[in-house]
């Protein structure tokens, strides 16, 4: 079994040349090395192997077949890889070589096995060279195959063989300068499946982490940030194809990125922090107006436009909306097109895995993180003591509080494995969830009604009596929903002393 040090880029077709005949500076170049390859991925109609994180592969170059079983690694970018020679394409549970998927395996297994997907690939391989550092460098065209349905691929992977770490990521941003290479985490076998259900560019969701209780914090934050980055750059197509859902969960991973750096700030350099937490920031920006517009129409704007009267207001005051989020859309697919985005991918990337992260001596993550929870959660509880009092800009502070304590008890679940603490850890997920949900829409309310004053006082003359009045109706509306909310939010926060 090894670790793959490698990252993966797409590059659109006509950068690929640049690649494949181009020197990258500061990089010595060997003789390529060219190949045809033809794999099946093979699973259970249910995708057994899929929902344990594995996948079975048989690759034929010319009269060779290899199979390989690939592993999903937590926290690594690289993922473990059992191969083994076969005979023939069909293949071989017998030869598993001590692999996860020997645990599976049985004659049941065997014959439900069928292919799902094939790719068909021609590689370019290139040795290069920098400042001592072997990196083998592939240059991927072809298409995955479901029947007669197919998607491109053209890829670029740089995998460091043997060297410092430091001049992969050097290669990766003199491969990133020369084209427009953009990060891209989600491998062959996860677009083949999705192909395989009729997904194109679906949703990115966050995966489960996996910590080790005597694992120093500064590697647990290394595993948390990684899976945030994983979380958000893994909706970057559905950003592009205007997915409010992408959108959200895009601002959700970046949250959680941004969470983990401000609970694990005591162990993170400052200067480089500083300007990972600017870009992230810039980021979540583009994408905010996207999101708000889109809740406020349809959560507000589309049930009022049922029966508010008249309706000619609420009408004039839907297509204003709609106009403005379809400009918020495009903003945000602008955002995740340009060099900033793709140059902030690698940044963050490899300030995660390069900068020199933890205090002198050894921080055992479990010891940490109880006591952020407990120090969070005090805090919590002193400043929403007096809720209802809060102004605004109070109200917000406390809310980002609270998400970070639900971040984190997310981050450490896996530190608490006793029946009571995983019941407390689900008591405090709870009630941290419904708190914050409850200060969230209080916080939505105010942008709403900005957003309704805005679209009364800016109405051209012919009707702006009638979006006037629709633009009060929601207003009015959105006012007497927020004061139930924060009673209900107070009563939260006295629960979480038990905590």
């Amino acid at each position: 079994m090894g670790l793959e040090a490698e990252l993966k880029f797409h590059i659109p077709h006509r950068g690929l040349k640049q690649v494949e005949h181009g020197q990258l500076p500061g990089t010595k170049r060997g003789c390529p090395a060219e190949a045809d390859l033809l794999s099946t991925y093979f699973d259970t109609p249910r995708h057994k192997l899929k929902k344990h994180g594995l996948s079975l592969r048989v690759r034929q170059d010319k009269e060779t077949y290899i199979q390989t079983v690939k592993s999903e690694t937590d926290g690594q970018f690289g993922r473990g890889e059992w191969e083994t020679l076969l005979e023939s394409g069909t293949p071989d549970l017998t030869k598993l070589n001590g692999s996860p998927l020997e645990a599976l395996s049985s004659k049941k297994l065997k014959q439900k096995l069928k292919p799902i997907f094939k790719t068909s690939v021609h590689r370019v391989t290139l040795p290069i060279e920098r400042k001592g550092s072997e990196i083998e460098l592939a240059i991927d065209r072809g298409k995955i195959m479901v029947g007669h349905r197919s998607e491109p691929i053209d890829e670029v992977e740089i995998e460091l063989k043997r060297g410092k770490p430091q001049d992969l990521f050097q290669t990766a941003d003199a491969l990133a300068r020369r084209t427009e290479a953009e990060l891209y985490l989600r491998s062959k076998a996860e677009r083949g499946y999705d192909l395989a259900d009729g997904q194109v560019n679906p949703v990115s969701f966050a995966a489960p982490i996996k910590l080790d209780k005597r694992m120093d914090a500064s590697d647990a934050f290394r595993i948390v940030a990684r899976s945030a980055i994983r979380h958000f750059v893994g909706n970057a197509d559905a950003v592009r194809d205007h997915n409010p859902e992408g959108i959200h969960e895009m601002r959700v991973g970046l949250r959680r990125l941004r969470a983990a750096i401000s609970l694990f700030s005591k162990l993170l350099p400052k200067s480089s922090t500083e300007n990972v937490k600017r870009e992230l920031k810039w980021l979540t920006g583009e994408l905010a107006a996207a999101r708000e517009l889109d809740v406020f129409l349809n959560q507000t704007i589309r049930p009022a436009a049922r029966d508010v009267i008249p309706r000619r207001g609420i009408a004039a005051v839907k297509q204003e909306f709609t106009r403005r989020r379809a400009e918020a859309f495009e903003q945000a697919s602008s955002a995740i097109d340009s060099r900033r985005f793709r140059t902030l991918l690698l940044d963050v990337l490899e300030w995660v895995e390069m900068a020199h992260h933890g205090s002198s001596g050894h921080t055992p993550i479990r010891k940490f993180a109880a006591k952020l929870l407990v120090r969070r959660i005090r805090k919590i509880q002193k400043d929403g003591k007096q809720l209802e009092d809060l102004s605004a800009r109070a109200r917000h502070r406390l809310r980002i509080r609270i998400k970070k304590v639900r971040y984190a008890a997310r981050f450490f679940e896996s530190l608490f494995n006793s029946r009571g603490q995983r019941k407390r850890l689900a008591q405090l997920e709870k009630h941290s969830k419904r708190l914050q949900d409850a200060l969230g829409a209080v916080n939505d309310y105010l942008a709403h009604r900005e957003m309704a004053l805005d679209a009364a006082l800016n109405a051209p003359p012919h009707n702006r009596r009638a979006r006037a009045f629709a633009s009060g109706v929601l207003v009015g509306r959105e006012d007497q929903a927020a004061r139930p909310l924060l009673r209900a939010a107070r009563k939260r926060v006295s629960r979480l002393r038990a905590l």
